[in-house]
C-alpha cells in the first residue's frame, strides 16, 4: 500500500548534502559581498572561518587550518604533491575516491616505492597491515561504499610516517582522533550541507615540519604552493587565501558552523547522524530484500548509507525514479562505480522524522519494482 506521510525535506543526497533545519538564505551575513577578499573585512572573515572550524572541531593547539581551492580534492591533491615523496606510501583505498588516491599516487606522482592496499566495495583493507615507517594516505570514511575505519586504534602515536586522512564525510559526523591525523581534508558541502568548491586543509605539527624540511622534485602548481623559501606561508591559515573564495559561500559555511554550535557542538551532530543510521538499521532488520553494502557493522557509515536490494540494476534505477517522482526522496541512488543500489545521506543535517517518513515509501517503492 502507498504510504501517505512525505518526509518534509526530501533531500537525501550525499553531497551537496541537505541544508540544515531551518535555512534561510536571506540570514546569511552579506557584507563581504563585493568586497575585495584582501580587504580588511575580507580577511577578517576568512579568518573567522578558520578559527571557528578549530573551535568547534576541538583540534588540538598547532593545527592548522586553511581555505584552499578545488573542493576536499584539491585540499587532498594540495597534501599529495607537497608532502609525499620523502619516504614510502602506503595508500588504502576501498572505494572510488580511496581509488582516486591511489591513482594520483601511482600514475601521476609516480613514486617507486608505494604499496597499495584495496579492498572491495563493502569491505575494508586489513588495517593491521599497514606500514607505519611509510606516509599513509586514506579515506576516513568511504562516501561511495558505506565503509569507515572503525577507530583510530590503528594507527599508532610513535609512526614514523604521515597519516594523510581525506575525511570530507566524516568530519562533524564522526569522533576523529586528532593526535593521531597529521593531515584532515574535507569540504563544507558534506556534513554541514555548505555550499561547494572550496577545500578544508587542516595540518598537524608533523605535517608543518615535512614542508618545511623537504621539497619535492616536481613542479609545484601555484594552487597547491604551501611554503616559501622553505618556510610555511602561514598566511593560507589566518585566511588569506592562494586565490579567490566565494564570500557567499565562506558566509553560509560560518552559518552552518553557527548550527553546529546551537544543536550542542560536535558531540550533539554525531548523535543526530547517529540516531539517522538507527533508522535505516530497523528497517533493513525488519526487511529481507535490503541490505547493507557494509558487511561488518563496525565499519558501517553513519554519513553515506550505502544499501544493496534485491533487485537488478534496471529496477534499482526505476525505484530511484520513483521515489524521485513522488517528491519523497531525491538523488539516491548509489554512486557512478559503485554497485547498484541506493545511498541515503545520514548527516545532522537531515531530519530522523524525514528518515522515518521516507522508509514506508521505500518498501511501497520496492513493492512496485518487484512485481
Amino acid at each position: 500500500m502507498q504510504a501517505t506521510e512525505k518526509p518534509k525535506n526530501a533531500n537525501f543526497s550525499s553531497g551537496p548534502c541537505s541544508k540544515r533545519p531551518g535555512y534561510d538564505v536571506s540570514a546569511l551575513r552579506l557584507d563581504t559581498l563585493g568586497r575585495s577578499h584582501r580587504s580588511a573585512l575580507g580577511k577578517k572573515v576568512l579568518a573567522q572561518a578558520c578559527a571557528e572550524t578549530a573551535r568547534v572541531l576541538g583540534l588540538p593547539a598547532g593545527y592548522r587550518v586553511g581555505i584552499v581551492p578545488g573542493s576536499d580534492t584539491g585540499a587532498v591533491e594540495m597534501a599529495l604533491w607537497s608532502l609525499l615523496g620523502a619516504r614510502g606510501v602506503d595508500v588504502l583505498a576501498w572505494e572510488s575516491f580511496g581509488s582516486g588516491w591511489v591513482t594520483d599516487v601511482v600514475k601521476q606522482l609516480k613514486l617507486a616505492d608505494v604499496t597499495t592496499r584495496k579492498a572491495d566495495y563493502g569491505e575494508i583493507v586489513d588495517l593491521s597491515q599497514v606500514n607505519f615507517a611509510n606516509d599513509v594516505v586514506f579515506t576516513w570514511n568511504g562516501t561511495t561504499s558505506g565503509v569507515k575505519v572503525p577507530n583510530g586504534d590503528w594507527i599508532p602515536d610513535d609512526r614514523a610516517g604521515l597519516t594523510i586522512c581525506d575525511a570530507t564525510s566524516a568530519v562533524f559526523a564522526m569522533q576523529l582522533p586528532w593526535e593521531k591525523l597529521d593531515v584532515i581534508t574535507f569540504s563544507w558541502q558534506k556534513v554541514l550541507g555548505g555550499e561547494g568548491a572550496h577545500g578544508m586543509l587542516i595540518l598537524g605539527p608533523r605535517a608543518v615540519a615535512r614542508l618545511e624540511s623537504y621539497s619535492p622534485p616536481w613542479p609545484m602548481p601555484k594552487v597547491f604552493r604551501l611554503t616559501s623559501g622553505g618556510k610555511l606561508i602561514e598566511g593560507i591559515f589566518r585566511g588569506e587565501t592562494i586565490n579567490t573564495p566565494s564570500m557567499l559561500c565562506v558566509a553560509d559555511y560560518l552559518d552552518a558552523l553557527q548550527w553546529i554550535d546551537s544543536i550542542g557542538g560536535v558531540t550533539a551532530a554525531i548523535a543526530r547522524s547517529e540516531a539517522n543510521l538507527a533508522v535505516i538499521a530497523d528497517f533493513v532488520a525488519a526487511n529481507d530484500w535490503i541490505s547493507f553494502l557494509a558487511r561488518d557493522p563496525a565499519t558501517r557509515s553513519n554519513t553515506s548509507v550505502c544499501l544493496s536490494l534485491e533487485l537488478d540494476a534496471e529496477q534499482v534505477k526505476k525505484l530511484v525514479k520513483l521515489l524521485d517522482s513522488e517528491g519523497v526522496a531525491f538523488d539516491i541512488g548509489s554512486y557512478k562505480d559503485a554497485p547498484a543500489g541506493i545511498r541515503i545521506w545520514c548527516g545532522a543535517t537531515v531530519e530522523t522524522a524525514d528518515l522515518q517518513a521516507l522508509m514506508p515509501w521505500l518498501a511501497w517503492a520496492h513493492a512496485q519494482v518487484a512485481g
